[in-house]
């Protein structure tokens, strides 16, 4: 589940002429101290993107997991400088098990159709298609991407969806905080940030099957530190990145 949100900022891929940026976080959590990291990779050029996002863990987090690897990866088309989601994947193995969720977006008849397949042992025992019951332009990696071309008035809150977040019907609240309320905010994610935001998410793991990630941005746009509050029985996990 950590994975899931913390997966929630970057990405990789090459180009021709393309622009590429790298982003790269340690993620900790609670007594298991550091868990893992994420490598991001982002390629875009006028027209197009490719997101991919690697998760790795460490340590205990890594013996008790199985040493299980996330592996995520968005490509869509840019419009007006935002990107849209037209394919986002989600890899996961873990020991003599994989699985994948792949999901395309139709933004023509503005309908998601995902297809989901696991394996044991190399063997494919699972295999389903079915269309989502919401429309999203975004996915979970150009959610937080687009996050700052879309969020510019402090004290407002944001409505956006997500592929990807399918307990929460794909909604996300995104809280930009007040001038005033950002002193809160500065207490977990430190006082240097170009803005700041939280997001609500759904989830069994938290205290109440729901819970606040706590977001600081750069001014390059890249997420700066994340906290993700009240996660049950092991307190707040935090990703930071790393130049």
């Amino acid at each position: 589940m950590i994975k899931n949100i913390l997966v929630c900022i970057l990405l990789s891929m090459t180009a021709l002429f393309a622009e590429a940026f790298h982003a790269n976080y340690n993620a900790t959590f609670g007594v298991f101290g550091t868990v893992g990291s994420i490598h991001n990779v982002v390629t875009q050029n006028k027209h197009t993107y490719k997101i991919e996002t690697t998760v790795k863990l460490a340590g205990l987090a890594k013996i008790i997991m199985g040493n299980q690897t996330e592996h995520y990866i968005s490509t869509g088309h840019i419009v007006k400088g935002m990107m849209i989601s037209d394919d986002y994947t989600m890899i996961s193995t873990k020991k003599d098990k994989k699985k994948i969720k792949d999901y395309h977006i139709d933004h023509k008849h503005k309908d998601v159709t995902k297809r989901y397949r696991k394996w044991v042992n190399g063997k494919l025992i699972r295999d389903e298609k079915h269309t989502l019951h919401f429309y999203a332009e975004n996915d979970l990696l150009t959610l937080y991407f687009n996050m700052n071309h879309a969020i510019k008035t402090k004290g407002k809150v944001y409505t956006m969806k997500a592929v990807g977040l399918e307990k929460q019907k794909g909604v996300v609240k995104v809280t930009v905080p007040t001038d005033a309320q950002e002193n809160s905010y500065k207490k977990d994610l430190g006082p240097t940030a170009d803005w700041y935001a939280k997001a609500r998410i759904v989830q069994e793991n938290f205290r109440k099957n729901s819970g606040d990630i706590l977001l600081s941005v750069d001014s390059d746009g890249f997420i700066k530190k994340a906290v993700i509050k009240d996660i049950l029985m092991f307190g707040d996990a935090t990703l930071i990145r790393v130049k």
